[in-house]
């Protein structure tokens, strides 16, 4: 039995709240270093302060990936419970953002802002897998991809839009503009509403229909039963590099962020461990030991895809750290986070954050499919990846901040295929039962490389190049071309095209 198509109002409908999850991305990674610099705080500790966004990720994607597979509560379904509830405490994390009263404040609503959009952006990936056969998940994919790109151009030009209604973008030392403010109320309310119209407008296919569509399998046994059989040394490799972690941390007197890194290199050691203990005594069924069994059994071309994975976000979070105290101090000459300067570097980020969002929803719906049919998914992220880095490359040679929208534009393009092609890839060839928790297995990809950038990246930048940002884009581009360089090892005959 197969599902029915989707028109192309059942793929607007589908994906139509990633627009408003991505307007609160797009706020929290154009302005939250604007915010941390507004509030006081060093350039070289905003890696650290950023910790909380990827460390949240690491634990909430696969645990509500593993949830949403086997919910149902009936006329609300099986992802869109995570949806609503996800965006409303997003929403009230915008709110409360930009009135922030110290750092630590900041750092603990972004905490809660990143939980959030977690919540609600993990089961969205997994319910393009539900609702769309598999001859429509590239489309699918695409279209879920222009919405993140339409969605971040909103929410980047935000305080840009404020400032040209006449609202004031400098604020006292230690506070923070009315345009961000603003920015973040209006972002909090369009979060929202987009969410309800997909919960409202969609209707989720019951577990006796998707188990029509797809008969169970070996592949959907419960993953834990394999752990049963697995051996304690893995575990005591991973406990012994995160207690090598924390030794050089302590010796070389790296930035303390680096002791995050090494406990959950023990905290992982540890839980596998407990899981296997559990399988070994016929409790295969528990969380943890489903979610260690499926990470542990990834099917191969997820493993190789999470190889390119790790490294083009780690490109990425470079970025969104950076690029606003990068063009502050070479393109518009000042490190004053307090003065006038400054602040329209930072809604010139916004905007150049806007244009690259804009490239991606347009590159989705047009060079990607068209790349695709004569390339093939693969090969067309391949050439993806390769635009990010000549974009990432391009601020090292180009000082006028106009000139940056031509490295906008190869970075759009890049963001367009990270977006659509490896989930599409990933679809069509994982098992319906499992879509939810391996989807959330993968996206740990995303956020491992963001822990490893705000972990140790502050470290390398305070040792190496101290008051130099523009370095990080270095790291950028030789990341780009390490993720090349695994997606080339992707076995294209086993992509559907």
């Amino acid at each position: 039995m197969e599902k029915p198509r989707q028109g192309f109002a059942g793929m607007w409908n589908v994906s139509f709240g990633f627009f408003g999850i991505q307007i609160g991305f797009a706020l929290q990674n154009a302005n939250m270093s604007r915010i941390f610099q507004s509030l006081g705080e060093d350039i070289e500790k905003l890696p650290g302060l950023w910790v909380a966004a990827p460390l949240t990720g690491l634990l909430v994607q696969p645990i509500i990936g593993h949830m949403s597979d086997r919910t149902w509560l009936g006329r609300l379904g099986r992802r869109r419970p995570y949806f609503l509830a996800g965006a409303l405490l997003a929403t009230i994390a915008l709110f409360l953002m930009p009135e922030s009263p110290s750092i630590w404040f900041a750092a603990m609503m972004l905490w809660v802002l990143d939980a959030s959009l977690n919540i609600s952006m993990e089961p969205f990936r997994a319910f393009v897998g539900d609702m769309l056969r598999k001859d429509q998940h590239s489309i699918g994919y695409a279209v879920q991809t222009a919405f993140i790109g339409a969605g971040a151009v909103v929410g980047s030009s935000f305080p840009a839009l404020m400032e040209a209604a006449g609202v004031a973008n400098v604020a006292p030392p230690g506070q923070i503009p009315d345009t961000v403010r603003y920015a973040f109320w209006f972002g909090g309310l369009a979060l929202f509403l987009a969410v309800l119209w997909t919960v409202v407008s969609t209707s989720e296919y019951t577990p006796a229909q998707m188990a029509a569509f797809e008969p169970a399998n070996a592949d959907d046994a419960p993953a834990g039963r394999a752990l049963a059989s697995r051996s304690h040394i893995g575990n005591f490799g991973w406990i012994a590099a995160g207690l090598a972690v924390i030794l050089i941390q302590v010796e070389f007197a790296l930035l303390r962020e680096v002791l995050l890194l090494g406990t959950l290199l023990i905290g992982y050691g540890l839980a596998s461990m407990i899981a296997i203990a559990l399988a070994r005594r016929g409790y295969e069924k528990n969380m943890l030991s489903s979610i260690v069994g499926d990470f542990a059994g990834m099917p191969p071309l997820m493993k190789r895809l999470a190889a390119v994975q790790f490294f083009s976000w780690s490109a990425l979070f470079i970025m969104w750290i950076n690029t606003t105290p990068i063009v502050a101090q070479y393109h518009f000459g000042t490190t004053d986070a307090a003065s006038a300067v400054y602040q329209a570097a930072g809604n010139w980020v916004g905007e150049l954050f806007a244009i690259y969002n804009g490239v991606a929803a347009i590159a989705a719906l047009t060079l990607l499919p068209w790349l695709s049919r004569h390339l093939g998914q693969a090969r067309t992220h391949m050439v993806g990846l390769a635009c990010g880095a000549i974009g990432f490359a391009s601020f090292f040679l180009l000082r006028n901040p106009t000139q940056l929208i031509f490295s906008e534009i190869f970075i759009g393009i890049f963001w367009a295929s990270v977006l659509a092609m490896p989930y599409a890839i990933l679809a069509s060839s994982l098992p319906q039962a499992k879509l939810g928790i391996y989807m959330g297995l993968f996206n740990i990809f995303v956020v491992i490389p963001q822990l490893l950038v705000a972990t140790v990246m502050g470290s390398i930048m305070q040792a190496f190049f101290p008051g130099k940002p523009i370095y990080t884009m270095a790291f950028a581009a030789l990341a780009l071309m390490m993720a090349l360089a695994a997606m080339a090892r992707v076995d294209t005959a086993s992509i559907t095209q």
